[in-house]
């Protein structure tokens, strides 16, 4: 994995830190194929219950590298998008814990978490339109179903920002911390979804970010169809059994 993006194991969950600092973790190709790998570790290792990505140097993202950008060279990786993310959904929960700034494609690839932690002095923007270019990785698109579609629509023609505190009141943004303190709390976060049976977890997961598509008449058929397995599961019948005992369980996700 690339310098760009460094990994860290605790207690089932896998911490992504971007790390760029310097330029302040805008990405390159390098940083776009660190977070892919990153997210593949996530996926395919059993021991792994959330993600979570962070930036370091106090700050998040501050989008595309533009001097590389120049130069020719794009941060997109094929089928998963600018930085390796914004065009994939992983099956586990991702949690973004965000210092500093989440701009242009930094917000984008905030947005594609699954939830987010933002220090109380955070910005979030998508000032594409200012460098005459667009909020292509999801800013135009993915943005407008996370907040109200006519804020999205001025934060995509003005390109100002918004402070975490405003995130917050628009729903774009779980909780604000004061500022230092973003990857603690989006830890604790983690640690008690880890807690939680995980196949369970991602069946929930996935019922919640595929329902926007569903009509009413379908989506219990559809919601069903996903979760049903989840009811007789070993994992279940361990909940049960534990909640019984008075023990904590023994998941497998099976």
């Amino acid at each position: 994995m690339a310098d760009e993006v460094l990994t860290t194991i605790e207690d089932g969950v896998i911490i992504i830190t971007l790390n760029r600092p310097k330029a302040k973790n805008a990405a390159n190709k390098a940083l776009a194929e660190g977070i892919a790998a990153a997210i593949d570790e996530l996926e395919s290792n059993d021991d792994l219950r959330v993600g979570i990505l962070t930036g370091a140097g106090g700050t998040f993202c501050s989008g595309m590298d533009l001097k590389a950008f120049v130069t020719g060279e794009t941060p997109n990786i094929p089928g998963r998008g600018f930085a390796g993310l914004t065009e994939y959904t992983p099956n586990k929960p991702l949690i973004g814990a965000v210092e500093g700034y989440a701009l242009a494609g930094g917000l984008e690839l905030a947005i594609s978490c699954d939830m987010l932690i933002a220090a109380d002095d955070a910005k979030f923007g998508i000032p594409e339109v200012k460098r005459g270019l667009a909020a292509a990785a999801g800013g135009l698109v993915k943005l407008p179903r996370q907040i109200a579609p006519r804020i999205a629509m001025e934060l995509a023609l003005t390109g100002d920002f918004i402070s975490a505190q405003r995130a917050a009141e628009l729903g774009l943004i779980n909780h604000v911390v004061p500022s230092g303190t973003a990857l603690e709390a989006a830890k604790e976060l983690a640690a008690r979804i880890a807690a939680n049976g995980p196949l369970a977890v991602a069946k929930s997961k996935q019922v919640i970010a595929e329902q926007g598509d569903w009509s009413s008449d379908e989506m219990f058929k559809k919601q069903n169809d996903i979760v049903m397995p989840v009811f007789s599961s070993a994992d279940a019948i361990e909940g049960a059994t534990a909640f019984a005992e008075k023990r904590a369980p023994n998941w497998t996700g099976k």
